[in-house]
Parts: structure tokens; C-alpha cells; sequence
């Protein structure tokens, strides 16, 4: 059974041991510090505090997390529902995504280099295989069909 964070010392002490492992957004921590048995007040104070102070931030959170997600062979797409599941404002997730300078070309060219080792599909099968992966890790539909048709690079 988790601890019962009962005061607003605890709740704020908790929130900055999970800011300190990595960003996190308000929505997802408040619903970890519920997730232990802290009040929606204390949860609300502690926050409204923390982000004051400069400790909390959907800004910080939302560059970490594209820039993270974008590393590991996501793309745009599926970042954003992501995002989006996480309780963040679509227009802040736009704006980061444009913001984020992200060259989303170069990302999924890496992406099926790693995943299909270059090689472009042979048949209508392969190619569906390769599409479906590429789509399903957020690059748009277009995109992949360039890649697909090995005329991506050549724009």
C-alpha cells in the first residue's frame, strides 16, 4: 500500500523526487501524487508552487519529451497522441513540435535504416510491412511513401 502523503510538506517533497529523476508534466504529475494518497488541494498548492518557482514546466516537459521520443524513432505523429494522452494542450504541442527543430525526414530515414537496413521492399507485401511499421511509429503516410519509392532524399 503507498504511503499517504498527508501534508502539504510531503506532497511538495514527493513531487520534487519525481521532477528530479526527469520532466513531467501537471497533468501526469498530479495523477502520481493522487496515485500515493495526496489531496487534490495539497496536489493543487504544491504544483501551483512548484511551477512558480520555476520547477515544474510544460515547456521543459514537452521539449524533453519530443526530443526524447524523436531519438528513439518516433515521429510526429505518434508523439502528439502521446502528448495528447498525457493531458497536454494541443496548441502547446504544436508549438513545441514546431519549435522543436526536429528534421523529421532525417528521423525516419534513421528509422528504416535501423529497422529494414535500407533495403527498399521487393513486393507488395514487404512494402505494406514496411509502410505499417513506419506509419504505426508516427511518420506521415506521405513521407513514408517517398521513402518508400526511394525519392525521399531527393526534394
Amino acid at each position: 500500500m503507498p504511503a499517504i502523503l498527508d501534508n502539504l510538506q510531503a506532497v511538495r517533497h514527493t513531487a520534487m523526487d519525481l521532477l528530479a529523476r526527469r520532466e513531467h508534466g501537471r497533468v501526469e504529475l498530479a495523477r502520481k501524487l493522487r496515485q500515493r494518497g495526496a489531496s487534490d488541494e495539497h496536489i493543487e498548492v504544491a504544483l501551483d508552487r512548484l511551477s512558480e518557482e520555476g520547477l515544474l514546466s510544460e515547456a521543459r516537459y514537452l521539449e524533453s519529451f519530443i526530443g526524447y521520443r524523436a531519438r528513439s524513432g518516433f515521429g510526429p505523429q505518434r508523439i502528439r497522441d502521446d502528448l495528447s494522452q498525457r493531458g497536454l494542450a494541443r496548441a502547446d504541442i504544436e508549438q513545441a513540435l514546431r519549435d522543436s527543430g526536429i528534421d523529421w525526414r532525417n528521423g525516419l530515414q534513421e528509422t528504416w535504416q535501423r529497422k529494414f537496413a535500407g533495403q527498399l521492399p521487393s513486393d507488395a507485401r514487404e512494402r505494406g510491412k514496411q509502410m505499417r511499421f513506419l506509419v504505426y511509429r508516427g511518420y506521415p503516410m506521405d513521407l513514408v511513401g517517398q521513402l518508400l519509392r526511394g525519392s525521399l532524399m531527393d526534394d
